[in-house]
């Protein structure tokens, strides 16, 4: 009813207006294509001018609700039937606001190539493409389920003019329907559903029809699509493509089974798909592909003169609410992109995604042009939006000019290519050469220079001599730290006379062992005493002074134990006391022993270290 006034209110509105005229549509033919996610519809529409003077517009009118989800509109000049139809001319189509047009209804005007005169008639074809214009009922399904749809549009053509014959053709992806609203004069064929012929009826003339239908066929969304194309003079133009993806069809619910849909997949899993296929340019070369985690576990490619394509499967089936992310990046020839005109180079691309029957809601095509690029201009075959950044890469000294262009709502009838125009001077190509050619240079020189200067530190300054100075107590303390290692190999012979005294019970050697010893003990504190003298004169070993006197007090008393323990036993021998009274002599000695000699082993183990 709120639709039905609003039309009423646009006539009045129209009535008068220049872009009614006095067109009459002599005929319609409107074929809606639901085969795949994207709807489109194309009308061919035969006009007449009724009235005296010429007219050169033709208006078009949707409702809103059609309108936010229109992605591309285009309208053609046409002759002939079927097969044999050609197409001339591209007409100009551009949003129009009339005075007086309701906030349901958004019109637009086709700019007709010659004005038509009185009784003239003139025929063209108009493609309309929607997103997201198929809705899933139920919402929610099972990994089992199958996915159905809901269409709604109306069985009469919208249009400001009367309308003489016209007739609507529905063609669904298969013949199994769950319901489609009848009215008269509807027909159903295998998958296609036929409304019409209807004749005579007036303008903006209205009669709402629903569609309930079967697909499964793939719902892939990409919710933002960044396409980065860097240019290389050098032979190269590199193309990184990062995707986030979701199906956007009915939602699975319950648990998924992975073991039944190895098993039945399309039984446990209709709904879903499981790869996607991109049609690179034919000569792509070194193309790669990976996914958050890593790489996508399946993958083929196929390559040949005339297209390449790439098969990319998750690592998971997709189903309804399912996301994911990866990254697709191949490389081209230059001389295939890049070309001269009037002094100017410009790159010739093509938007959109290479992805078969994608959606992209938000995409951003970013052009890397070389440093040194100026003058830049772009030229779109439809409306974009253009910013620009800079990008630091390597070898760079300002960075190079980066032109993003944004668009959303895209569907592959965007796949059309665009210009970028830059300037560019020949001698700017040797910019990097140069760098890397002086670096190198500067680097070798460098190296020269540092192996013929002298940088050693001046013999006469305070950190050299504090250098040499500490080396010289390091001299020295290694040293004392060998005449030690030298008393403590003397005390080891005392005790290996001991032992022996105790197996052959020949007192004597063991008195001579103790005399020897004695005698190299004193000859090597003798050693020693310069060395202290040294350590204690010098302000270098002042840390390291009271460790070292440590440890040749511990090392005296080390020696005046084993001294009194070698003369108790060799006495106890003497008096021919037995094993236990020897034992118990030498036992308070033995532990001190034990004591002292691990504290000198720690003291030499700290020194070391210094």
């Amino acid at each position: 009813m709120g639709l039905r006034l609003d039309l009423l209110l646009l006539v009045a509105a129209l009535l008068f207006s220049p872009a009614l005229s006095d067109l009459v549509i002599l005929k319609v033919d409107r074929r809606v294509d639901l085969t795949s996610q994207i709807v489109r519809v194309t009308s061919t529409l035969k006009v007449e001018n009724n009235g005296k003077d010429a007219v050169t517009e033709v208006l078009l009118v949707f409702p809103d609700r059609q309108v936010k989800n229109l992605a591309y509109l285009f309208a053609v000049s046409s002759a002939g039937k079927g097969k044999a139809k050609s197409y001339s001319h591209t007409l100009s189509v551009n949003e129009i606001n009339l005075k007086g047009m309701p906030p349901s209804l958004v019109g637009y005007l086709v700019s007709l190539p010659e004005p038509l005169s009185k009784g003239e008639s003139y025929t063209l074809d108009v493609l309309a493409v929607y997103t997201h214009s198929l809705k899933p009922f139920p919402e929610k399904i099972t990994q089992a389920d199958i996915q159905l749809l809901v269409f709604e549009d109306s069985a009469y053509y919208l249009s400001p003019y009367e309308v003489k014959a016209q007739s609507l053709t529905v063609k669904l992806p298969q013949a199994r329907i769950e319901s489609y609203t009848r009215i008269e004069n509807t027909k159903l064929h295998g998958s296609d559903i036929k409304y019409g012929p209807y004749e005579n009826l007036p303008p903006f003339s209205h009669s709402p029809i629903v569609v309930h239908f079967e697909s499964n066929r793939p719902f892939a969304v990409a919710r933002e699509l960044v396409r980065e194309v860097e240019i290389s003079h050098w032979g190269n133009v590199q193309v990184t493509e990062y995707y986030n993806v979701v199906n956007r069809g009915s939602e699975i619910t319950g648990e998924f089974s992975r073991l039944e849909f190895q098993a039945r997949p399309h039984i446990r899993g209709p709904s879903s798909f499981r790869n996607l296929v991109a049609k690179l340019p034919p000569r792509a070369h070194s193309v790669y592909y990976r996914d958050e985690i890593g790489n996508i576990s399946t993958s083929h490619l196929w390559s040949d003169s005339k297209k390449t394509e790439l098969e990319i499967e998750p690592r998971y089936p997709m189903f309804g609410g399912w996301r994911t992310a990866f990254t697709i990046g191949y490389g081209l020839p230059l001389q295939d992109f890049l070309f001269e005109s009037e002094g100017k180079r410009f790159l010739n691309f093509s938007f959109g995604s290479p992805i078969n029957e994608i959606i992209v809601d938000t995409l951003f095509m970013k052009i890397v042009l070389p440093e040194g690029s100026n003058d830049i201009t772009v030229a779109a075959p439809f409306p974009i939006k253009e910013s620009k950044e800079t990008k630091l890469s390597h070898l760079d000294l300002v960075g190079r000019p980066v032109i993003i262009l944004e668009k959303s709502n895209v569907v592959p009838e965007h796949n059309q290519y665009f210009q970028v125009y830059y300037t560019f001077s020949s001698i700017s190509m040797l910019r990097e050469p140069l760098m890397l050619i002086f670096g190198f240079f500067f680097l070798f020189i460098t190296y020269i220079v540092y192996m013929h200067a002298d940088i050693s530190i001046s013999k006469s300054s305070p950190s050299y001599l504090a250098k040499m100075q500490w080396e010289e107590v390091q001299a020295v303390i290694q040293q004392v730290e060998n005449i030690v290692s030298r008393c403590l190999a003397v005390h080891e012979k005392l005790e290996a006379s001991l032992q022996d005294l105790s197996r052959t019970g020949v007192v004597q050697a063991c008195k001579s062992a103790r005399k020897s010893a004695d005698s190299t003990l004193k000859e090597l504190y003798k050693e020693m005493k310069p060395l202290l003298s040294f350590l204690q004169s010098s302000s270098q070993a002042a840390h390291i002074l009271p460790k070292v006197e440590e440890l040749l007090t511990k090392e005296r008393e080390l020696q005046e134990k084993l001294m009194t323990k070698h003369l108790t036993v060799v006495d106890c021998y003497e008096k021919k006391l037995g094993g236990r009274e020897i034992e118990n002599r030498i036992n308070a000695h033995q532990q001190k022993i034990t004591v002292l000699r691990q504290e000198v082993d720690d003291l030499l183990d700290y020194i070391d270290e210094l």
